[in-house]
């Protein structure tokens, strides 16, 4: 979430870009996402020579001896138009051959690239402010490419319009601690965006695995962990550079509408973490047969969910966000998708989650859906949680804040047969399989959490009656007093 001063100091940025003729927001974003690449490679390199002098090993670098003159902290203090002819000429060019793997994905969204800021003043404006804002230590803890592109997204005011919400890092963080993914899984996102889901996952097994991990869990890590879908090229783009960022070197990462018939992936993956499109549809001709099997629709929503079970292996394991309606929608394709998981698969938990969490881009109530793919059923009792706070204020402003369930859901869910005996008023409990198929496989929490009412006892009108004329005889008291003093 972009707020205060690092707002500020985007929309100088992006008001440098807008004054020099660039226009569209989409090749801003790029522009801008290209030179917080280039700044961040200074920065890896900085570590692995830190690395190097405090291990006395050896590490592979990224700018050879030659080409010093590429990093960040050098270039930045060159005059403008010495810096312009370099970064044209000789560094923008350079960065694109970095994966000299021609299939990765990485070389493969890059290739295309071009470098568009029309003027030396223009590139010394906007690195300058950069810089700036690199040094801002809020900046140096985020993820910043998806932030931005969010931010970006936000001002175009499409993100509503086609229902893009990019899911706050702490809710992606809670979702693959939920599902707590293994280092030879494969994992997924169908609607990958900025790669968020694909980084958290990542940063989870490396923190949770890493030294412990085998050569072969660590060439499985770079090269076969993850893989992403996306429509948007620009997105594709952003994932590759920041999967790269995050030591990703070979993600699998393609230009892909995830529901249409082109996708014909099965059983391919251990591991789903998504927040699909959820407002829209699609093309009815385009869909895939395997899909409206499930449930006809050309609802986003729906048909993301199917898609999810198809691509899973048996076993494999699913978090996804889903918009409230999908939890209790009353059309024949919202109970086919909701009967399907339940009676054919194995439905482990439903969290419900405060509309202020993808504020202040939307207000959607959503929920997420944890699931198993068996094939053969499993689901005997449904967990439910009622989250209500994230950690965030849930206005606009999105402030840090004190209540937070995150660490709750987590420990209960990994701990479930403490959550047998919990009541419905509870902020979390089971409800078994039986009473979900007789609601109609509603999984709305409202539909089973009980609310107690606190009994609040009134004075008798007699009392009330008192009370109002001892009230009014002092007003009338206080008045004669105000009017004395006015003679």
């Amino acid at each position: 979430m972009i707020t205060g001063e690092i707002k500020n100091k985007i929309d100088s940025i992006w008001d440098d870009f807008f004054s020099a003729g660039m226009s569209e927001y989409l090749t801003v974003i790029e522009q801008f996402s290209y030179l917080m690449f280039i700044h961040s490679l200074d920065q890896i390199e900085n570590e692995t020579e830190l690395y190097e002098k405090m291990s006395g090993e050896k590490k592979e670098h990224i700018f050879p001896a030659d080409k010093q003159n590429y990093r960040w902290h050098v270039f930045k203090n060159l005059p403008e138009e010495e810096l312009f002819t370099l970064m044209a000429k000789e560094i923008f060019p350079f960065i694109k051959t970095i994966n000299v793997n021609e299939e990765s994905a990485f070389a493969r969204y890059m290739k295309d690239s071009n470098f568009t800021i029309p003027s030396p003043q223009t590139l010394k404006a906007v690195i300058t402010k950069l810089d700036e804002l690199f040094e801002n230590q809020e900046v140096q803890t985020r993820d910043m490419l998806g932030d931005i592109y969010e931010y970006v997204l936000s001002k175009m005011n499409s993100s509503g319009q086609v229902g893009m919400f990019r899911t706050p890092k702490q809710i992606r963080d809670m979702m693959v601690q939920l599902i707590q993914p293994q280092p030879m899984d494969t994992i997924c996102d169908p609607a990958c965006g900025t790669a968020g889901f694909l980084i958290s996952a990542a940063e989870y097994i490396r923190d949770t695995y890493g030294n412990k991990m085998s050569d072969k869990e660590w060439d499985h890590y770079s090269k076969g962990l993850l893989t992403g879908f996306d429509t948007g090229s620009t997105m594709l783009k952003i994932s590759a550079m920041n999967l790269m960022l995050h030591s990703i070197r070979e993600p699998h990462i393609a230009y892909q509408d995830s529901v249409s018939k082109a996708n014909e992936i099965e059983g391919q993956f251990d591991v789903i973490l998504a927040n699909p499109p959820f407002t829209g549809s699609v093309n009815k001709s385009t869909i895939a047969e395997s899909l409206t099997n499930i449930c006809a629709t050309t609802k986003t929503e729906l048909l993301f969910v199917a898609l999810f079970l198809r691509m899973l292996k048996k076993g494999g394991r699913c978090a996804c966000i889903v918009p409230d309606g999908v939890l209790f929608g009353s059309s024949n394709a919202h109970k086919a998708l909701r009967k399907e998981i339940v009676e054919n698969h194995q439905l482990a938990a439903v969290i419900s989650m405060p509309s202020g969490v993808f504020k202040p881009y939307a207000g959607v109530s959503t929920g997420i859906l944890v699931f198993t793919k068996t094939g053969a059923g499993g689901t005997d009792k449904v967990w439910f949680y009622d989250m209500k706070a994230d950690g965030y204020t849930l206005d606009d402003k999105r402030q840090a804040t004190e209540a937070n369930d995150i660490p709750d859901i987590i420990n209960r869910f990994h701990n479930l047969t403490a959550e047998e005996n919990r009541e419905r008023t509870d902020q979390s409990f089971f409800v078994p399989k039986a009473e979900i198929v007789e609601n109609g496989y509603d999984l709305s929490i409202n539909k089973y959490k009980e609310i107690v009412y606190e009994k609040v006892e009134y004075p008798a009108p007699d009392a009330l009656l008192a009370e109002i004329e001892t009230l009014h005889n002092q007003i009338g008291v206080d008045l004669k007093v105000l009017k004395g003093m006015l003679k």
